[in-house]
């Protein structure tokens, strides 16, 4: 069981010099979330990244059997659904979790309207989580079309009819999404690569600089709590957790870097009544607690 904890403590220690864990994780444990009678509205960001991260994993579990082509994509959503083991289950979790993820976007704009969340400085962060939002809308419309049944046939002509109604620029648009002038197997393979490749790409660049913008600025608090003053105090986002903590103390990195006096080497007093700092272990120096906690993990 030591040696299972020292190895992880080493695994741990040797990213952390490279990668700067022990930086990210105080960084994370900074961000603090204010408590008040509207504060449940806060959870509904986390719920849609948690249900993006699902679309990403159950999405990519089921490119391995799908095939974007007008011949064969209906087959091979029937093949797996009714052939492939627990195959139904992914694509539920997939179409489920892709309309939880509308609503609770949804959710979380209306929160932010609310909240009145958009006021400086944190207008850029509700400039990309806008684009988000569009960009979970079109995730919905280019996926409805992939399964190839009658249904989305004709909902995704329906839809690109609406976009050629467009003044100006609206029978360009048809077309090009279309990719022709009516929804056949290049629209299939068209909004396939955009659903797989384009979308999710641009998701996790405006996520990743949502989050930062979220980190950076802090959790808005509405006008009115802030004029009757009904702020409760502060909870952490990232909670403490003791084992983590230790890790993070255990490490050769953090130690160097922290100095915890408690720690430390008692001072001795040489003869000539000056004090200096035990460094290594001898007969008039023994070993220390402190020798201990930072050699253990070696």
């Amino acid at each position: 069981m030591r040696s299972a904890i020292r190895w992880h403590h080493r695994l741990y220690s040797w990213l952390d010099e490279r990668l700067g864990l022990a930086s990210a994780a105080e960084m994370a444990q900074k961000k603090e979330v204010p408590v008040h009678r509207h504060t449940v509205w806060y959870y509904l960001g986390g719920m849609t990244l948690f249900l993006f991260l699902v679309q990403l994993a159950t999405g990519v579990l089921l490119l391995f059997y799908y095939r974007p082509s007008a011949g064969e994509a209906f087959e091979s959503v029937q093949f797996l659904m009714a052939e492939v083991r627990f195959g139904w289950l992914i694509r539920s979790i997939h179409a489920w979790s892709a309309n939880l993820m509308v609503f609770t976007v949804f959710l979380h704009l209306f929160s932010v309207l609310l909240l009145k969340a958009y006021r400086p400085p944190r207008d850029l962060t509700w400039i990309t989580g806008f684009f988000l939002f569009v960009a979970t809308l079109a995730f919905g419309f280019t996926g409805y079309l992939l399964p190839w049944n009658e249904l989305s046939y004709f909902a995704t002509k329906v839809g690109t009819e609406i976009v050629g109604v467009v003044p100006l620029v609206g029978e360009f648009a048809k077309q090009l999404a279309r990719g022709g002038s009516d929804v056949t197997g290049a629209t299939l393979t068209r909004f396939y690569a955009i659903h797989v490749a384009i979308l999710p790409a641009f998701v996790i660049l405006f996520i990743g600089v949502h989050l930062l913008l979220v980190q950076r600025h802090g959790m808005s608090v509405p006008p009115g709590v802030e004029r009757d003053g009904s702020t409760r105090g502060w909870m952490k986002f990232v909670p403490p957790w003791p084992s983590w903590r230790r890790w993070q103390l255990s490490s050769p990195r953090s130690l160097a870097r922290r100095r915890i006096p408690s720690l430390r080497p008692p001072l001795e007093s040489s003869p000539s009544g000056t004090s200096y700092t035990c460094s290594t272990p001898s007969s008039s120096c023994p070993a220390t607690s402190w020798d201990s906690k930072a050699r253990w993990w070696e």
